[in-house]
C-alpha cells in the first residue's frame, strides 16, 4: 500500500520540534529548519511507513498481537478507536509498571476482572452486602480503566507500537528488556536508536497521529485478512480428507454390525 507524501504534508506530519530541543540522532530524517522548527523529510517518513506496515502485517498474519501505547491526550482516543477496529490491545491510561516484564501479575489482575463479571452473572454478587458490592464495583471500574483493553491478551505481544517514545519511556524499556520489536512515531526531540522501526513524524498533532495510525492499522488488517484466507484455504483442503476418514469409519461400523 503506497503512502502519498501530499497527504502526509496536509496532515502536518512534517512539523518537528523547536531546533533547540532536537535530538542529533534524528538528523538523517530532518529535511530543513524553518522559523526555529525542524521540518521532517516526508519522503523518508513514507519509506519508513511502508517498511513498518509490511513488518506489522507479517506479525499480524502470524497470529501475534500488537500492543498500542499512547497516553497523551491528543492520541488516546485515536489509538483506542483504531486499535479496537482491528481487535488489537492498547494502553491509553497510565502505563501499568511491569505490564510486559511482570506479565503474569497483570494477567492475574485481568482474571480478577473476569471473576467479578462471573459473580455478577451467577448471582453471587447479589449475596454481598451493599458496602461489599460498592467495593467490588469500584475495583472492577479501576481494573477496566487500566486493563480493559488488554483483557484478551493472553500472552506477550509480538510487537509494541508507541506514540511519543519520550513519554512512554517505561514501555520502551520493558519491550527492550524482552526483545519485543518496537514500532513508533518518533519526533525530532527523541532518540530513534531506541526503536526497531522508526516512523519519523509529528507525534503531537492529532491529524498527524490519525494519518499514521490509519495507515498502520490498515496494514495490520491486511495481515489479519491474509491469515484468515490461509486458514479457510487450509480448512477447504482438509475437508475432503475429513470426509474420506468419516466414510471409512462409517463403513467399518457397518461391517462390524
Amino acid at each position: 500500500m503506497a503512502v502519498e507524501v501530499k497527504e502526509l504534508l496536509e496532515a502536518g506530519v512534517h512539523f518537528g520540534h523547536l531546533t533547540r530541543k532536537w535530538d542529533p540522532n534524528m538528523a538523517p530524517y530532518v529535511y530543513m529548519e524553518r522559523n526555529g522548527i525542524h521540518i521532517i523529510n516526508l519522503y523518508k517518513t513514507a519509506a519508513k511507513m511502508e517498511e513498518a506496515g509490511n513488518a506489522l502485517a507479517k506479525i499480524a498474519a502470524s497470529g501475534r498481537k500488537i500492543l498500542f501505547v499512547a497516553t497523551k491526550k491528543q492520541a488516546k482516543d485515536i489509538v483506542a478507536e483504531k486499535a479496537s477496529s482491528i481487535n488489537m490491545p492498547y494502553i491509553t491510561e497510565r502505563w501499568p509498571g511491569g505490564m510486559l516484564t511482570n506479565f503474569v501479575t497483570i494477567r492475574k489482575a485481568v482474571k480478577k476482572m473476569t471473576s467479578i463479571d462471573r459473580m455478577k452473572k451467577d448471582g453471587t454478587f447479589d449475596t454481598l452486602s451493599k458496602k461489599e458490592r460498592l467495593q467490588v464495583d469500584r475495583l472492577r471500574a479501576k481494573l477496566e480503566k487500566n486493563l480493559g483493553s488488554i483483557s484478551d491478551m493472553t500472552r506477550l505481544p509480538g510487537a509494541v507500537f508507541v506514540v511519543d517514545i519520550k513519554r512512554e519511556h517505561i514501555a520502551i524499556k520493558e519491550a527492550q528488556k524482552l526483545n519485543i520489536p518496537i514500532f513508533a512515531m518518533v519526533d525530532t526531540n527523541s532518540d530513534p536508536r531506541q526503536v526497531d522501526f522508526v516512523i519519523p513524524s509529528n507525534d503531537d498533532a492529532s491529524k498527524s497521529i490519525d494519518k499514521i495510525l490509519s495507515y498502520v492499522t490498515t496494514a495490520i488488517a491486511e495481515g489479519l485478512a491474509e491469515r484468515k484466507a490461509e486458514k479457510e484455504a487450509s480448512a477447504d483442503k482438509d475437508a475432503p480428507k475429513a470426509k474420506k476418514a468419516a466414510k471409512k469409519v462409517a463403513v467399518a461400523s457397518e461391517e462390524e454390525e
